[in-house]
């Protein structure tokens, strides 16, 4: 089955369906997405958006506070647009219908700003600590209510359709779409358009302990690799240093907002211990906190710290963190009356496939938006609160290039041939999935995680290569399923971040490896590109 449209988005999260709308304006939109449209890391943001919203904040100070957290490594010019975009993306959110929380100030009422950690200012918009699911709603009530927009619901992409492997090879690479498996049917449809765009969210699936929905794979990143794209800082992984540590619970993220408020982090015994870590204690950048919990873990023993904010006025702490306090409860931990358990967990993708300003990645006609791009903007180490905001400016920028660029389109779009399954069967193995799933999820963890070595990376790369040989096999052996093109997807990602991580010879933000505790500034103060059959520089 081939579907054609104007624009095919990839990804339902805030940056998808921001693009999504826009692009609706001048052209037919075709979305994708792995399973219900709600279903995305956006939908379980909890923090809320970066904006400078006050008269006491400054673009200035938010984009001192983004480079400094990126370790010297955000690109300044990118920093600069969506910093000062931000205060015109959040009143379109607004006008959308999404109901931030607000205070009244005497006759005036005004948004309730949050601070977060690495923030110098009060400058987090936020819908309670519910903000990514007010956003989503709100952008899937607009995207059902538009007639040029069709969503594909549990489909998920298997790979980029690319000129040079399935028209001719001009030297340019062209991107004409996807081939994507609808789950229930189990084929495979073609789906083709003049600009595709990747929003398919980040890939902390690739590790044991994660905050991430199941859904966060990698697969935007992996494909656009295999294609022929340029990735980027795929070693700074983000943990976010306090998800909920509960033996039912399931990467429930416990909000930095806790802390911007006056939570403390602290020992079973209940002694805190951030300030000696850093002068900014609990409100350090994320990187500084997972490492100091990590530290503190390895020499205490423990299975987990505990985040308090029980010192707190009851009443604020069930209107400021409902949805918090809610989900605790479950778990029989009532936070007014007592500190929650919490361990670092992979969060957040801060490299990924590299683009421009306007979300162009290095292959003509694919655009990559959201955590499956690496504009510049998070550098080593990715600014609490950034990452919604850059969502919404990068998808703003791509939709006016992207529909720019179909505006100019002549002539029709290649003709492009069906999938062929050549001859694979359905397997009767499932239980190979399972275990490399698993095993690439441990090693990861155990390896490549929060405190690396050369030594542990050696390992990872060895075992990766192994694994990736063994599932590049079965791939082509048997018929496609979810579950094997995740696999696929996660290997891929896997072997990006190791092979980053060993290229980068120093510490610097996320990425810290004990045979090289320091900053080299003069080697490394640039990004880590890599590209499929060329040998990094």
């Amino acid at each position: 089955m081939e579907i054609r449209s104007d624009f095919l988005v990839i990804g339902s999260g805030i940056a998808g369906l921001s693009f999504a709308l826009k692009a609706a304006q001048t052209g037919t939109v075709s979305i994708i997405t792995k399973r219900s449209i709600r279903e995305s890391a956006t939908f379980y943001a909890q923090g809320g958006i970066a904006s400078v919203s006050s008269k006491e904040d400054t673009f200035e100070a938010h984009i001192k506070d983004t480079l400094y957290a990126g370790a010297g490594l955000c690109h300044k010019d990118i920093v600069e647009v969506v910093v000062k975009d931000a205060p015109a993306r959040i009143q379109e959110l607004i006008q959308l219908g999404v109901k931030f929380s607000s205070r009244s100030t005497g006759a005036d009422v005004e948004l309730d700003l949050g601070k977060e950690g690495g923030h110098s200012k009060r400058r987090i918009v936020h819908a309670e600590d519910l903000t990514g699911r007010a956003v989503e709603e709100a952008l899937v009530a607009a995207i059902e209510s538009n007639r040029n927009i069709k969503v594909f619901e549990n489909h998920i992409a298997v790979d980029l359709i690319s000129h040079s492997k399935f028209v001719e090879n001009t030297g340019e690479e062209i991107i004409w779409g996807a081939y994507a498996l609808n789950k229930d049917t189990g084929e495979v449809y073609t789906f083709l358009s003049k600009a595709t765009i990747l929003a398919t969210g980040g890939a902390g699936k690739v590790y044991l302990f994660t905050s991430n929905p199941d859904i966060a794979t990698g697969d935007g990143i992996a494909m656009s690799y295999r294609a022929g794209a340029e990735i980027a800082n795929m070693e700074f992984i983000q943990f976010h240093p306090t998800c909920l540590y509960h033996s039912k619970a399931k990467s429930f993220l416990i909000s930095e907002a806790l802390r911007g408020e006056g939570g403390l982090l602290k020992l079973k015994d209940g002694t805190t211990f951030m300030k000696g870590h850093h002068p900014m204690a609990d409100l350090a950048p994320r990187d500084i906190v997972a490492r100091a919990i990590d530290f503190e873990l390895k020499k205490s023993g423990d299975d987990c710290v505990y985040l308090d904010i029980s010192f707190k006025p009851s009443k604020f702490i069930k209107e400021r963190f409902p949805n918090i306090y809610g989900k605790c409860l479950e778990f029989g931990i009532d936070i007014t009356e007592a500190p929650i358990p919490v361990v670092p967990a992979a969060h957040y993708t801060c490299g990924g496939v590299l683009t421009n300003k306007d979300g162009l990645s290095s292959l003509s006609r694919l655009y990559v938006i959201g955590e499956t791009a690496c504009t510049g903007l998070h550098g080593a180490n990715r600014l609490a609160s950034n990452s919604l905001l850059e969502s919404l400016v990068i998808a703003e920028r791509a939709s006016i290039h992207a529909r720019d660029v179909v505006r100019r389109t002549s002539g029709p779009i290649p003709a492009i041939p069906e999938w062929e399954t050549r001859g694979a069967v359905v397997s009767d193995e499932a239980v190979v999935i399972s275990q490399n799933w698993d095993e690439i999820r441990r090693f990861m963890w155990n390896y490549v995680g929060i405190v690396r070595s050369d030594k542990r990376l050696e390992r990872a790369q060895r075992r990766i290569s192994l694994l990736k040989e063994e599932i590049n096999e079965y791939y082509w052996d048997f018929k496609i399923t979810n579950n094997l093109i995740e696999l696929r997807n996660i290997s891929t990602v896997a072997e990006l971040i190791i092979k980053s991580a060993s290229l980068r010879k120093e510490s610097r933000g996320l990425h810290y490896n004990i045979d090289y505790p320091e900053k080299d500034d003069v080697n490394f103060m640039k990004d880590t590109v890599l590209k499929l059959g060329v040998e990094p520089a």
